[in-house]
């Protein structure tokens, strides 16, 4: 890396040596104090502001911003092992910033968030799923549910959004139909969960896959395998219950046909496995094109709402750069060695590994209430982990990405949850009992790593 600082500067940081491979440094515990202090703040103050005093609309672990929970983590990084100075520290802050996966995938993030913008404001979401609607048939209607939101999911690249716009059909379709309110919208939530997984655009994919060098088809290939049979067993058993409660009057849901093709060629092409930059760009002048013929979008409101999805994605790129710096400077200090003294000590072989990077992807998921941020957080840690035990990086990726999703689709105080909640107009923690799909998830990814050859 090129040294910008000038040449009167007092330390030299061309020729300092190369930090430490982690095997080689001294495991110490309290080196892990910064991620302690971000727990402490946010899960700390989630709790606090969610029962000890809540907020208005049960949003309390959306008080604590994560991104300044995340800078006083940093500040603690910076104040730990003083055998380094302080410009040999920021050397290795921008070390982990700019390294070729780290950049990659802010730029992936950008792109995303334009996409993201376009595609809503052209209606492209809207018509998709009024598209799908029209398909199903009222016998189906709670597995089409969750047909629908997963393939909205995987097309958007965003559970949340998905959540958003299919949560209000389901409550209507739940009253009009007589069926629970609870299942309906769990089925929505399972679905987002399971497209969120699988998109090739989803933020989760690209943190998954880029932390962990390895190219988006081979983690799909392999979350495929783990996915498609929750996914599967899901559909059977809301087929059951929708057999058992009867059928439902659909209606006639209003949609054009040019807003919604652009989704599924976006779709077909990043299932081909052609480059996410190539994907995404392709996205946007599909819709740009479609915006304008159909009337929905003028040069002024595509160019708004692409610079609006963009700005969507600034929480998420700053985390990033401090996670980054922070992981960094706990990797420097001995801080991934304890980790994995931890594992070696308590996990086995491969199997044992990927438990390892399961456990720990679901502990920060559970503790962010994010599952991005817990995958950025715990991917480096995870990298290390897959090197020590010989895991392939499309595994670990697939792993990250998956445990993250489980989790995130099932804790109550989760965006996902909370959103579903507010739009249905029921507590959150009702729904929970008809998360089919996160728990038959959960199963199958047990049972991936029960079927994991040892060497």
């Amino acid at each position: 890396m090129k040294d910008l600082r000038s040449e009167n500067d007092t330390v030299d940081l061309q020729t300092r040596p190369d930090p430490l491979p982690a095997a080689e440094k001294t495991a110490r515990p309290r080196a892990l104090l910064p991620i302690l202090v971000f727990l402490i703040l946010y899960l700390g103050g989630g709790i606090y502001f969610s029962w000890i005093r809540p907020v208005k609309q049960g949003l309390g672990f959306y008080v604590m911003s994560v991104v300044v929970a995340f800078g006083l983590a940093l500040i603690v990084a910076f104040l730990q092992n003083p055998g380094l100075s302080f410009d040999e520290k920021i050397h290795l802050c921008a070390k982990g910033i700019g390294d070729d996966n780290i950049t990659i995938m802010l730029f992936i993030f950008l792109i995303a968030g334009a996409f993201s913008g376009i595609a809503s404001q052209a209606g492209g979401v809207t018509s998709t799923a009024n598209l799908l609607l029209n398909i199903i048939p009222g016998r189906l209607a709670i597995p089409g549910l969750f047909i629908i939101a997963s393939l909205i999911s995987m097309a958007m690249g965003t559970s949340v959004g998905t959540i958003s716009v299919i949560v209000p059909i389901a409550a209507s379709l739940a009253r009009t139909a007589d069926f629970p309110l609870a299942l309906c919208v769990g089925a929505v939530v399972g679905g987002a969960m399971f497209g969120d997984n699988l998109s090739f655009i989803s933020d989760t994919t690209i943190a998954a896959t880029r932390t962990q060098g390895v190219e988006m088809k081979d983690k799909f290939r392999v979350n495929f395998r783990i996915a498609l049979p929750a996914a599967l067993l899901t559909i059977a058993i809301l087929t059951v219950i929708a057999f058992r409660t009867g059928g439902a009057s659909m209606g006639t849901y209003p949609f054009k046909l040019t807003l919604a093709i652009p989704y599924f060629i976006v779709l077909v092409l990043a299932l081909l496995g052609i480059n996410v930059f190539l994907v995404l760009g392709a996205g946007i002048l599909l819709f740009l094109a479609a915006g304008a013929l159909s009337g929905s979008l003028t040069l002024t409101t595509a160019f708004t709402s692409m610079g609006e999805g963009t700005q969507g994605m600034f929480e998420t790129m700053i985390v990033t750069i401090l996670v980054a710096s922070v992981s960094a400077l706990m990797e420097e200090y001995g801080g991934f060695e304890a980790i994995l003294a931890f594992i070696r000590a308590h996990f086995r072989g491969r199997r044992g590994g990927m438990l390892g990077i399961a456990f720990l992807t679901s502990f920060m998921d559970i503790a962010t209430a994010n599952n991005t941020v817990a995958i950025v957080v715990a991917a480096p840690i995870a990298r290390t982990i897959s090197q020590e035990y010989g895991i392939e990086p499309k595994k670990t990726a697939s792993l990250l990405d998956t445990c993250s999703c489980i989790f995130q689709g099932i804790i109550p105080y989760g965006a996902q949850l909370l959103i579903a909640a507010s739009i249905a107009r029921i507590p959150s923690i009702t729904i929970i009992p008809y998360l089919f799909y996160p728990y038959l998830l959960l199963a199958c990814v047990l049972v991936f790593i029960a079927l994991e050859k040892e060497d």
